[in-house]
C-alpha cells in the first residue's frame, strides 16, 4: 500500500528510534510508504536523530520556523507528501504501529474517506493514564460529537485522502486537526473508526497544558458556527465587567428606596444590556456588525437578553429566598451566571460566524444542544423556588400516606416523592427532583429511539422538539403521574424497536420492566401494550414472536412490577379499577372531538399540531422506503390515537391524556426538519415556522415561571388566584385559625372545600403548630384519597374553619346540615387579601366558621 506518514515532533529525541523501529519492521505496511517527521523546533536533538533515519529510509525532515503548532505542522506535512493516502500519528509511542495497516487500508481501498483510531469504541482502551486524562479526554469526545458522529474526536491517530486539506481554513489552528477534516464534508464524508489501544508516553512530557484545552474549545466553537475567540471573549469579559458596575449600581438604588427583587434587577439587567450592545457590537464583534443598527440582529440580541434576564431571575429568587443571601450580594452570582448566557447567545445567534458558511445540520444541532442544556437549566433552577401546585401537593400527600396503590393514580408518583424528601428533605426541590430525573431519562431514550429509527443529527432535533413541546417542558419540572409516565412511555418504545425492529431477544426484558414501570405511573401506559399486540398482527417477521417465549415472559415481569397494584386494588373492592373505567362512558354524553384537537395543539404546539399530520402524511407517502419502520410509528402513535378519537365521540377528555402517544410521532417531526423537497415546499416552510415557535415557547416557559416566584412589574397576579401562592394563604390560615384558637381555646379543624387541592396545599405549607387539615369527605362528599385517608370523623364541639379556593365553593349548602346549630354569621363569607412579604397582592382568601359538628349526615 502506498501512503505517507506523518509524525509531528517537538523534544521527542527519546522515542525516535523506538518508533521508526516499529514502524519499519512491519510487514503488513510493505515499502512503499514514506515517512514525514515535521519537527517544531526541538532543542534536544530530536533532527539529529532523524537525520540517522534518512541515510537508510525513506524518512524526510522537515524543520518549521514558524510558531510550534500541531495543525501547522500537519499541514506542512500533507504539502510535501508525494502520495495522495495521508496518516498521522504522535511520536510519544501512544500509537500502536501494529493498527496503521488497520487504519490505512480503508482509505487506500477507496471505501473510506476518512479512519480514526479509536479510543473509545468496542476494543479500544487506554492504558496507564491517570483518572484527570481520561476524564479530560472523554469530555472533550462528548462536546465534539454535538457537531459530529465520530466517539473519539480527539484522537491523534487517523488517516484521510490528501485532497480533503485543500477544505480547511487556512487560519487553521490548534492540536485537533481531525476536527477541522471531520467538518469538511459537513456531513457526507464516509468516516471509519478502527479500535486501538492507546498507552501513556514513556519518555519525554507531554506537551498538553491548560492553553491546548482553552483552544480546543475555541476550536469546537468555531467549527459550530460560534464567532468566539480569545480575542471576542476578552473584550466581551472587559464590556460585561464594565457593565456589572452599571447593573450593580442600579439594583443597588432601587432596592434601596424599596423597589421590588424582581423591578430592581428587571430595570439594572436593561440598562447592563443596552450598554454592553452598543460597546459589543461596535468593539467585541465588530468584525461580525455591519457598523449601523441592524433591526435583525437587535431583535436577536433582546431575544437573548430576555432569556439570560428571566433565567437571572430565577438564580436571583433561588438564592434570596431559599439560601437567605442578601439580595445586594445575590446579584454578583446572578450576573456571573447569566453572562454565559450572553455570550454564548451573542457569539452564535446575534453575531454568529457567515464565513466559511456552517451547514444548516449543523446549526440545528447546535440550537438543539443549546436549547436542551437552557430548558434543563430553567427547571433546575425553578424546582426549588417556584411554589407547588395544588396537584404536586396532593401527590406529596400520596407520600405521606405510602401505599401499594391509591385510589386515582398507581403508585409510582408517591415512591419517588417519598425517595426525593427523604434525600433532600420536605421541600419543593425534594418533591420535583423525581420528575427532573424522569425529564432527563425521557430525553435520553427519545434520543436513542431517534437514532435507531433515522440518525444522529434527526435524533438531537427529536429532543429539542421534545423539550420545547408543553407536555415535555412541563414533565420535567412538575412532579405529577405525568412524569414517571413519559420517561417509561418512551423507554418501552425504545425496547419495543429493538426487539419488533431490530430483533434483539434480550430487549424483551428491557420492555417488561419499562412497561411495568410504566403502567405503575400511569394506566394510559397500557395502549402501548394494545399497539404492540397490533403491530405483531400486522407484521410478519414480529409475528414469529409469538411462537417464542421472550413476550410472554416481558409480560410476566410487568405483571409482577404492577403486582402491588392489583393487590391494593383486591383489598379496596377494585376502587381503582372502577373509578378510572368510570370516568370514560358515564351517562352524560357529549361530543367533544373538536375538543380533544384543542387539547393535541397545546401539548404539541399550534406549529406541533401541523408538523405531526404532515409527519403521518410522509410515513403514508414514504411507507414502501421502509415499511416495517413506518409501520412501527404508524401503530404505535395511530392506535392510541384512534382510542382517544373513539371516546372523544362520547366524553370529553383531559387535555394532557394524549401527551405521550405523541413521542413515537417525534423522530419523524423531526427528521421532516432536515429534509428538502418533500410535498413541495412544506418542509421548508416548516422549519421556517418551527424557528419563532421555539423562541416563543422558551420564552413563555421563562416568563411564566419569572412571573410566579418573582413577578414582572405591572402586572397583577389576577390569573393565579385559585391554584397558587398556597405558602402565603396558608400563613394567613394558621392566622385565622390561631384567632380562633385564642377567641375559643379550642383547636379548630380546617377544611378544604375542594376534593383535594386546598387540603393538599394547606397540608404541604403548614408550619408548627401544624393544623388539623380536612377535606370536603367531612361533609359527605366524595374526596378522592382524603374519603380513604380520613374516615368520617364523630361529632365535635371544636369550632370548623372552611377554606374556599374561590367564593363559590363556600356557598354551598351541603355543609349546612352537618352543623346542630347555623353556621356563625349565616350566609356570610369573609375574606383576606394575601399579600407577599414586599406588599404585593397575590390573591384573596375566603373563609367560613361554624361550631357543632354532628358527623356527616348526608343519606
Amino acid at each position: 500500500m502506498t501512503f505517507s506518514l506523518i509524525i509531528p515532533t517537538l523534544n521527542e529525541a527519546g522515542n525516535i528510534d523506538p518508533l521508526l523501529s516499529g514502524i519499519f519492521s512491519l510487514d503488513t505496511l510493505g515499502n512503499q510508504f514514506e515517512v514525514i517527521i515535521v519537527d517544531d523546533g526541538s532543542t534536544d536533538g530530536t533532527p539529529d536523530k532523524v537525520r540517522q533515519w534518512q541515510k537508510t529510509h525513506d524518512v524526510r525532515l522537515i524543520e518549521r520556523r514558524a510558531q510550534p503548532d500541531l495543525t501547522g505542522s500537519i499541514l506542512d506535512g500533507t504539502a510535501a507528501a508525494r502520495y495522495e493516502v495521508i496518516a498521522v500519528m504522535d511520536a510519544d509511542l501512544s500509537h500502536p504501529p501494529d493498527r496503521l495497516a488497520a487504519l490505512i487500508q480503508p482509505v487506500v481501498d477507496g471505501t473510506h474517506d476518512i479512519t480514526v483510531g479509536s479510543r473509545y469504541i468496542a476494543g479500544g482502551n487506554t492504558i496507564n493514564w491517570p483518572f484527570y486524562r481520561r476524564w479530560l479526554s472523554r469530555a472533550g469526545g462528548w462536546l465534539a460529537r454535538s457537531i459530529c458522529d465520530v466517539n473519539d474526536a480527539t484522537s491523534g491517530f487517523f488517516a484521510f485522502r490528501k485532497e480533503l486539506i485543500g477544505n480547511i481554513t487556512k487560519n487553521a489552528r490548534g492540536y485537533k486537526i481531525l476536527l477541522e477534516l471531520l467538518m469538511t464534508g459537513q456531513g457526507q464524508l464516509r468516516i471509519k473508526e478502527i479500535p486501538i489501544s492507546f498507552r501513556d508516553r514513556q519518555h519525554g512530557n507531554s506537551k498538553l497544558s491548560l492553553t491546548h484545552h482553552l483552544a480546543y474549545l475555541l476550536q469546537l466553537i468555531t467549527l459550530a458556527g460560534g464567532t468566539v475567540s480569545l480575542h471576542t471573549a476578552s473584550r466581551f469579559a472587559l464590556v460585561g465587567f464594565l457593565g456589572v458596575f452599571v447593573d450593580v449600581f442600579i439594583f443597588q438604588w432601587m432596592t434601596g428606596h424599596g423597589a421590588s427583587l424582581a423591578s430592581a434587577h428587571i430595570s439594572s439587567f436593561i440598562a447592563a444590556a443596552s450598554f454592553n450592545y452598543a460597546l459589543n457590537s461596535k468593539w467585541s464583534f465588530r468584525l461580525h456588525h455591519a457598523g449601523h443598527l441592524q433591526w435583525k440582529q437587535f431583535a436577536r440580541f433582546l431575544t437573548v437578553g430576555v432569556f439570560a434576564m428571566l433565567l437571572r431571575g430565577a438564580i436571583l429568587a433561588w438564592l434570596v429566598h431559599t439560601w437567605d443571601m442578601p439580595a445586594e450580594w445575590a446579584i454578583f452570582p446572578a450576573i456571573l451566571t447569566t453572562a454565559m448566557v450572553n455570550y454564548l447567545g451573542s457569539a452564535f445567534y446575534v453575531f454568529p460566524r457567515t464565513e466559511p458558511p456552517v451547514s444548516t445540520d449543523i446549526r440545528w444541532r447546535i440550537a438543539s444542544v443549546g436549547v436542551a442544556c437552557f430548558v434543563i437549566l430553567l427547571r433546575l433552577v425553578y424546582m426549588d423556588v417556584a411554589q407547588l401546585i395544588p396537584d404536586e401537593a396532593y401527590y406529596w400527600q400520596y407520600a405521606q400516606h405510602m401505599a401499594l396503590s391509591f385510589f386515582d393514580h398507581p403508585p409510582m408518583v408517591a415512591w419517588l416523592i417519598w425517595l426525593g424528601t427523604a434525600l433532600a428533605g420536605q421541600n419543593e426541590f425534594g418533591v420535583r427532583i423525581g420528575a427532573f430525573l424522569c425529564g432527563l431519562i425521557a430525553m435520553a431514550y427519545l434520543f436513542a429511539l431517534a437514532c435507531n429509527l433515522y440518525d444522529k443529527s434527526t435524533a438531537m432535533r427529536s429532543v429539542l422538539l421534545f423539550v420545547i413541546m408543553p407536555f415535555g417542558f412541563a414533565t420535567g419540572l412538575a412532579m405529577t403521574p405525568d412524569a414517571p409516565l413519559i420517561a417509561a412511555w418512551v423507554a418501552t418504545l425504545y425496547y419495543m424497536e429493538r426487539a419488533l425492529l431490530a430483533n434483539k431477544s434480550q430487549a424483551w426484558l428491557g420492555i417488561g420492566i419499562a412497561f411495568g414501570l410504566g403502567i405503575l405511573s400511569k394506566y394510559t401506559l397500557g395502549l402501548l401494550g394494545i399497539a404492540a399486540l397490533v403491530y405483531v398482527i400486522l407484521d410478519p417477521v414480529a409475528r414469529r414472536w409469538l411462537l417464542r417465549p421472550h413476550p410472554y415472559l416481558a409480560v410476566l415481569v410487568a405483571l409482577l412490577l404492577f403486582s402491588p397494584v392489583i393487590i391494593w386494588n383486591m383489598e379496596n373492592n377494585w376502587a381503582s379499577f372502577l373509578f378510572q373505567t368510570g370516568r370514560v362512558g358515564n351517562t352524560q354524553h357529549e361530543f367533544a372531538t373538536h375538543q380533544l384537537l384543542l387539547q393535541i395543539a397545546t401539548v404539541l404546539t399550534p406549529v406541533g399540531l401541523v408538523a405531526a399530520v404532515l409527519a403521518l402524511r410522509s410515513i403514508a407517502l414514504h411507507y414502501r422506503e421502509a415499511p416495517r419502520k413506518h409501520l412501527f410509528i404508524a401503530v404505535f402513535t395511530g392506535v392510541p390515537l384512534l382510542v382517544f378519537l373513539a371516546i372523544s365521540t362520547f366524553d370529553s377528555l383531559r387535555f394532557h391524556w394524549t401527551s405521550p402517544l405523541w413521542l413515537a410521532l417525534i423522530p419523524t417531526m423531526a427528521w421532516m426538519i432536515g429534509q428538502n423537497g418533500i410535498s413541495g415546499n412544506i418542509p421548508a416552510q416548516l422549519r421556517t415556522a418551527w424557528r419563532p415557535m421555539i423562541t416563543i415557547s422558551l420564552l413563555a416557559y421563562a416568563f411564566v415561571l419569572h412571573y410566579v416566584t418573582l413577578g414582572i412589574p405591572g402586572l397583577p397576579y389576577q390569573f393565579l388566584s385559585e391554584h397558587y401562592f398556597w405558602k402565603e394563604t396558608t400563613a394567613e390560615v394558621e392566622k385565622i385559625a390561631g384567632e380562633i384558637r385564642q377567641t375559643t381555646g379550642k383547636e379548630p379543624i380546617v377544611v378544604g372545600m375542594s376534593k383535594w387541592s386546598a387540603a393538599s396545599a394547606l397540608a404541604f405549607y403548614s408550619k408548627a403548630p401544624v393544623l388539623d387539615i380536612q377535606s370536603r369527605n367531612l361533609f359527605g362528599q366524595h374526596a378522592a384519597m382524603y374519603s380513604f385517608w380520613n374516615p368520617i370523623p364523630a361529632p365535635s364541639g371544636r369550632p370548623v374553619l372552611l377554606i374556599g379556593m374561590k367564593q363559590q365553593a363556600l356557598e354551598s349548602s351541603a355543609a349546612t346540615g352537618n352543623f346542630e346549630d347555623k353556621l356563625i354569621n349565616t350566609g356570610e363569607i369573609h375574606s383576606r387579601p394575601v399579600y407577599r412579604q414586599d406588599g404585593l397582592l397575590l390573591r384573596t382568601l375566603y373563609y367560613r366558621t361554624a361550631e357543632g359538628y354532628r358527623g356527616n349526615t348526608t343519606p
